[in-house]
C-alpha cells in the first residue's frame, strides 16, 4: 500500500527550523510498516530534508491565483506518477476542497485548535469535512472535542475519527545526574506565557542561588526580555539538542495562555523524566498524569509551585520518576495506531471480483419474514440463491421486516432502526456490494454515509414492478425506481429502459430470473385435472382478498372463460376466490397444463411479473401477450404468443388438443428459461455489469 504525505505549504521538513508537523510526519514515517512506501511531499527552501523519500514541490506563483490552490494542483500533478492508495493532508483542512472528487482513501490530521483554522471554523465546513474524508485523526481529545462542537454524533466520532498523540523517542535516564536545571522551551511570547515564566523564575533564581534557567526560543514579533546571571537564553536550537538537554532538566514549564492543542513540549520533558508544571489549557493535561497543573495562571503560582519542589527533594523526585515511567507516547507506539488506522483501507474491492474471488454483498430487500413462509417464494430469495451458488458472501436485510418490527414512540416508522441496523451490518461486514429490491425506504443519507466509509464500494438496485405509463401506480413506481438513483451505481429492471417514458441512469434490463430450488414441477411429464391456470396476487400482505379492489385482468379473464366453456380454468385471486401462496401455489399449479401470463396494464417491452418464472420454469404450456416482444428471446417452439382475446383463445383450444405438441413446447420452454434465465446467471449478470467486468456466462439479452 502506497502512502502519498502532503505537509502545510512551507513547512521545513529538515533540521532546520523544523515545527512539529514536520517532526511528527518524520518519526512516524521512519516507524511505521509503510515506511518503504511513504513518499513525503513539501515544498522548503532547505536542501537537506530528514528523510530520503522526501520530495519538494517547487511553485512557480502565478499572479492572483491561491498558492495553496497552485501547491495542491502541483502536488496532485505529482501524485500521479507514484498513484498511491492514500493521501495523508496535515494541518490543512482547507486543501481538502480540491481533492474531493479523488478517488483514493483521504486521511487528514489536525495538529491545530480546528476552529482556529481555515476549513474547519464553521459548522458547514466540519460537517463537509467529514462527507469528504475517510478518517479525521487529532492529536488530542480537546482538537477532537474542539471539531464535534455543535455536531451531536457519536456515531461519526468513532467512526470517522481518531486521537494519535505527537510521539517522542524515549531514552534511559540516569536521575542522579539531574541538574539544578529549570527549564522553559518555546516561543518566548506572551501566548506561550513567557512573561509569566521570567518574572516568576527571576525570583527563583533570587531566592535559590545554586539553581539556574535555561531558555530554548525565539520569537521576533515579540521583545519580551529578562536578564539575571543564573538565566540562560538560547535562540532556536535543533530538535535532537532539545531532548539531550532534557535529560538534565530536573523542572520543566509549560504555562501557555492559549489553547495548547496537545503540548509537544511537555510530552518530551516527562519522557526525559522532568518533573513538568502546565497550565490547564487545551490539550496539555493529556500529555502526561503526572504534571502539576496550575490552579491559577499567574506569575506568583509559577514561582510557588517551583519553590515547593525546589524545597521537597523526595516529591520532585517521585514526579520525575512518575512522568518517565508513565510515559507511552513512544514513536512506535504512535506509529503503530496510525498504521493500524491505514490498514483499514488496504482493500482493493474491483481487484477481488477481477480475479474471481468471493465477494462480500449486503442484500436488502422485502424477504416477508413477518409472513412465516406464506411469501417465501420471491425474487430476492431467488437472487440470493445465486449469488451463494456462485461463491459470494451474501448478508441479507429484510427491510420491511426491521420498519415493522422496531415501531415504537420514539421511533413511529421504525426508520432510525432500520438505518442503524443497516450501518452497523456494514461496518461488521465491510461487503463490497450493497444491493437494494424494492429498498425505497432506506434513506439516501445512510447509502450516502456507507459510500463515505468506502469510496469504492458499489449500489446497485433491482426492480420488478411495472414502470409503464399506461401500467399501474406509474407516478408512485417511478418516484420509487428514482428515488437514490444519483447514488446508486446501477439499475436493473424487469422492463426494457429504453422503453419508458423517462430515463433512468445506468439501467439494464434484467429477466426474472428462475430458480432450481424453487420452480421443480415438470408439468408436461403428466396429465392435469386443469387445462389453464391464472392468478393474481391480490393482498400479498393481507394474504387475502379485499372488498372492492380490482384491475382490468379480471375483465379479460372473466371474458375469456364465457368464450371458452370447454376449457377447465383454475382461477384463484378473483371471482371471491382467495389468493393462494407458498406450497399451496405450488399444489395448485401442479395441476395444470397450460398457464396464461398476463400483467396489469398495457404490455410494454419484456416487462413481466415473476409469474413468467413461475409458469414456465415448472413445464406449463405458456402463453404471453405478443407486445411484451419476448420473441426476442423465445420462439414459437419454447413460448406460445397471441396477438388479443381471441387469437388466444384460438390457441388455448388448439393445444387442448393437441397435447403431445403442447408439452414439447413447455419441455422446451422450461429447459430455454433454465439455460439462459436461471438465478446464477442473472445474479451474475448484476455483477458484472455494476463491477464492469467480463462475466463467466453468456447472455441473450
Amino acid at each position: 500500500m502506497k502512502i502519498s504525505v502532503l505537509l502545510p505549504y512551507k513547512e521545513n521538513f529538515s533540521e532546520n527550523y523544523a515545527g512539529a508537523v514536520s517532526l511528527f510526519v518524520k518519526d512516524i514515517a521512519k516507524n511505521s510498516c509503510y515506511f518503504k512506501s511513504t513518499y513525503i511531499f513539501g515544498n522548503t527552501s532547505f536542501k537537506k530534508p530528514f528523510l530520503k523519500n522526501y520530495i519538494n514541490i517547487d511553485l512557480k506563483k502565478k499572479i492572483f491565483e491561491s498558492s495553496s490552490k497552485i501547491y495542491v494542483n502541483e502536488f496532485l500533478s505529482q501524485e500521479k506518477k507514484i498513484n498511491s492508495d492514500i493521501i495523508e493532508i496535515h494541518n490543512r483542512p482547507n486543501y481538502i476542497k480540491y481533492f474531493k472528487n479523488l478517488k483514493k482513501k483521504i486521511i487528514l490530521y489536525f495538529h491545530n485548535d480546528p476552529l482556529s483554522m481555515t476549513g474547519s471554523t464553521s459548522l458547514r465546513d466540519r460537517i463537509f469535512l467529514l462527507n469528504n474524508i475517510d478518517k479525521i485523526i487529532f492529536n488530542s481529545k480537546w482538537s477532537q472535542k474542539r471539531f464535534f462542537i455543535d455536531i451531536d454524533n457519536e456515531y461519526l466520532l468513532k467512526q470517522k475519527t481518531a486521537v494519535c498523540f505527537q510521539s517522542t523517542s524515549k531514552t534511559k535516564i540516569n536521575f542522579n545526574k539531574k541538574k539544578k536545571i529549570i527549564s522553559f522551551v518555546g516561543k518566548l511570547n506572551s501566548a506561550k506565557g513567557y512573561d509569566l515564566f521570567g518574572n516568576a523564575i527571576i525570583k527563583i533564581l533570587d531566592d535559590f542561588k545554586e539553581w539556574k534557567a535555561v531558555v530554548y526560543g525565539d520569537e521576533p514579533r515579540e521583545n519580551i526580555l529578562f536578564k539575571h546571571k543564573n538565566l540562560i537564553i538560547n535562540d532556536y536550537t535543533k530538535h535532537e539538542k532539545i531532548l539531550n538537554f532534557l535529560k538534565t532538566v530536573s523542572i520543566s514549564v509549560v504555562c501557555s495562555r492559549w489553547e495548547e492543542p496537545f503540548g509537544r513540549t511537555s510530552l518530551e520533558a516527562a519522557s526525559r523524566g522532568s518533573a513538568v508544571i502546565i497550565s490547564n489549557r487545551g490539550g496539555l493535561p493529556e500529555t502526561t498524569n503526572s504534571a502539576i497543573i496550575l490552579k491559577n495562571l499567574s506569575s506568583n503560582d509559577i514561582y510557588n509551585e517551583i519553590k515547593k519542589l525546589i524545597s521537597n527533594k523526595k516529591r520532585l523526585r517521585n514526579l520525575q520518576k512518575s512522568n518517565y515511567k508513565n510515559f507511552i507516547f513512544n514513536h512506535k507506539y504512535i506509529s503503530d495506531l496510525i498504521d493500524n488506522i491505514r490498514s483499514e483501507f488496504n482493500i482493493s474491492y474491483k481487484l477481488n471480483y477481477i480475479q474471481n474471488k468471493p465477494i462480500k454483498i449486503m442484500h436488502i430487500t422485502n424477504f416477508n419474514e413477518r409472513f412465516n413462509g406464506r411469501l417465501h417464494y420471491n425474487t430476492g430469495r431467488r437472487l440470493n440463491n445465486g449469488f451463494i451458488r456462485n461463491g459470494h458472501n451474501v448478508l441479507s436485510i429484510s427491510d420491511r421486516d426491521v420498519l415493522h418490527n422496531n415501531k415504537s414512540i420514539k421511533d413511529f416508522n421504525g426508520q432510525d432502526a432500520l438505518d442503524n441496523k443497516i450501518i452497523d451490518s456494514f461496518n461488521h461486514l465491510k461487503p463490497d456490494l450493497v444491493i437494494l429490491g424494492h429498498a425505497d425506504r432506506v434513506n439516501q443519507d445512510t447509502l450516502l454515509r456507507l459510500k463515505q466509509f468506502n469510496k469504492n464500494l458499489k449500489i446497485a438496485q433491482w426492480f420488478l414492478d411495472p414502470l409503464s405509463k399506461y401500467g399501474p401506480d406509474h407516478e408512485n413506481n417511478k418516484k420509487r425506481i428514482l428515488n437514490n438513483v444519483e447514488i446508486i451505481d446501477n439499475s436493473f429492471l424487469t422492463t426494457d429502459p429504453n422503453s419508458l417514458s423517462f430515463k433512468i441512469p445506468n439501467s439494464y434490463f434484467m429477466p426474472n430470473p428462475c430458480d432450481e430450488a424453487f420452480e421443480t414441477l415438470s408439468n408436461y411429464e403428466k396429465d392435469c385435472n386443469f387445462d389453464v391456470f391464472f392468478a393474481m396476487s391480490h393482498g400479498v400482505h393481507r394474504g387475502g382478498l379485499k372488498a372492492g379492489k380490482n384491475d382490468d385482468r379480471e375483465l379479460f379473464i372473466n371474458k375469456l372463460i364465457k368464450l371458452n366453456h370447454k376449457l377447465k380454468f383454475d382461477v384463484y385471486g378473483m371471482n371471491n376466490v382467495q389468493p393462494i401462496w407458498a406450497d399451496n401455489f405450488i399444489y395448485k399449479i401442479s395441476n395444470s397444463y397450460m398457464g396464461l401470463n398476463l400483467s396489469r396494464g398495457k404490455p410494454i417491452k419484456y416487462y413481466s411479473s415473476d409469474r413468467l418464472v413461475q409458469l414456465m420454469g415448472n413445464g406449463l404450456l405458456t402463453f404471453v401477450d405478443k407486445k411484451t416482444q419476448l420473441n426476442d428471446f423465445f420462439n414459437n417452439n419454447e413460448l406460445i404468443f397471441y396477438k388479443d382475446i381471441h387469437d388466444l383463445s384460438y390457441k388455448l383450444n388448439k393445444y387442448k388438443k393437441d397435447t403431445l405438441n403442447g408439452k414439447k413446447i413447455a419441455q422446451r420452454g422450461k429447459k430455454k428459461y433454465f439455460k439462459h434465465f436461471n438465478s446464477n446467471i442473472i445474479s451474475d449478470y448484476i455483477i458484472a455489469k455494476t463491477f464492469d467486468v467480463k462475466s463467466k456466462y453468456d447472455f441473450i439479452w
